[in-house]
């Protein structure tokens, strides 16, 4: 009988669609050495042969700082601590402009990050992660709040355009325009009446709404690990399906 062999699990470079990063000189190559993407893991296999994944990049869009916690407009932060918490996945590292963590999801390696620099200047910190680490554009998820979907209606979508969401622009422009991506994007309504739109999105959320995130958040996980594991499928579609109605239930 075959024993289970130790063998690493290693980011490999996939060809990018329509994208050409530029490394980011002021990274200590040394220094960075230590955190690709090495994960191990014990599978059944005679000759010990490595097996090789593409990573995935998930970032979270939010604003730094205790002055923003909780509120709207940080609730993609809120999805990578969630997903941090399920996969045990320590968020103990800068780079680019970010905080991250690197570890896995099933056998897929996998970089969660929240950029450290305000929302507007997200891309600063998903362009040159991307590089670094090789993750082709199919492969960065991007989470973010979404004004057009309800509050606590979820949305994932392997590509689409930033719908005004200056975090979301910020990112397209750090990929050379590219919008080949996916994204999950968490509803959190519209602004009632005259209210500000920024005024909105700073705003934390009230008692019910913040029941109806916390949720979604718990379901954001699930569908996080089906693309990350499976792709979009059936799967994808049927959780499209079910969020968009999940409020309308008779």
């Amino acid at each position: 009988m075959a024993d289970s062999v130790l063998v690493m699990l290693y980011a490999i470079y996939a060809p990018k669609t329509c994208i050409s990063f530029r490394r980011n000189p002021l990274i200590n190559q040394r220094q960075l050495a230590t955190t690709r993407f090495r994960v191990s893991a014990s599978l059944p296999g005679p000759d010990g042969v490595k097996v090789e994944y593409t990573p995935w990049l998930i970032v979270g869009l939010g604003n730094p700082g205790n002055k923003y916690h909780g509120t709207r407009h940080n609730v993609g932060f809120e999805m990578i601590d969630h997903i941090s918490q399920a996969e045990g996945i320590g968020l103990n590292t800068i780079q680019s402009k970010a905080l991250i963590g690197i570890g896995s999801i099933g056998e897929v390696p996998i970089l969660l990050a929240k950029p450290q620099a305000y929302m507007n200047f997200s891309g600063e910190s998903v362009g040159p992660l991307a590089a670094y680490y090789q993750v082709p554009l199919r492969h960065i998820l991007l989470v973010y709040d979404e004004m057009s979907l309800p509050n606590g209606v979820l949305r994932i979508q392997p590509k689409g355009g930033h719908g005004h969401h200056t975090g979301v622009k910020s990112v397209i422009d750090h990929l050379d325009g590219c919008r080949q991506f996916p994204r999950l994007c968490i509803g959190i309504g519209n602004p009632p009446g005259t209210m500000d739109m920024r005024a909105f999105l700073l705003q934390k959320f009230s008692s019910l709404e913040r029941q109806q995130v916390d949720a979604a958040l718990e379901q954001g996980v699930d569908a996080v690990r089906n693309v990350v594991l499976h792709g979009f499928n059936s799967s994808t579609t049927k959780f499209n399906l079910e969020q968009k109605y999940k409020y309308h239930k008779v």
